[in-house]
């Protein structure tokens, strides 16, 4: 850690000293999502990017809907170590979350996945696409990995007794 902040590549660190300071860590961690909750509506990404393009990644996104939507706070969070970010939006101080959902939802999610198939990742990473993401997943990926998708799924549940229509479900796009 000493050797990457005197090179540049990290600004600031804390790491545990204890296990009582480890657990101390983990439960801020994991308390993000229950804070956010508080807050209510907000505009979730469950994404993963390179390690090594994490900080870029998370500077310019977070300008451009900076200029998407004025004002909006960003909640990032996740296992950083593997590039896994809960890249969160909500509404600004004051303004409605659900106004604010209705007006940015779109634009938004449009910029994070750009944004993250320009830094060469994938728009789902350990919560996978579902139902939601299925139409930006077919933009993003190519044919081959659709297929291959396609294929893992069907040769680990041939009876698509596994969360059906919710992991993969292009069947309906391929050809």
């Amino acid at each position: 850690m000493e050797d990457a902040i005197e090179h540049g590549i990290v600004e600031d660190a804390v790491v545990a000293e204890s296990f009582a300071q480890s657990q101390a860590f983990w439960d801020l961690r994991e308390h993000i999502p229950l804070a956010q909750a508080e807050e209510r509506l907000n505009i979730e990404h469950d994404i993963a990017v390179p390690i090594s393009s994490i900080g870029h990644f998370i500077d310019e996104t977070n300008a451009i809907i900076q200029q998407t939507a004025p004002g909006a706070r960003m909640v990032t969070f996740g296992h950083l170590g593997d590039g896994n970010l809960h890249y969160n939006v909500q509404a600004p101080e004051g303004v409605d979350a659900k106004q604010f959902l209705n007006a940015y939802q779109t634009p938004v999610n449009a910029v994070v996945y750009e944004q993250v198939h320009k830094h060469h990742d994938s728009i789902s990473a350990e919560h996978g696409l579902g139902q939601l993401k299925v139409d930006e997943a077919m933009h993003y990926k190519s044919p081959v990995e659709v297929r291959l998708m396609l294929a893992l799924k069907a040769a680990l549940d041939p009876d698509n007794l596994m969360n059906p229509g919710k992991v993969v479900r292009w069947q309906e796009h391929t050809a």
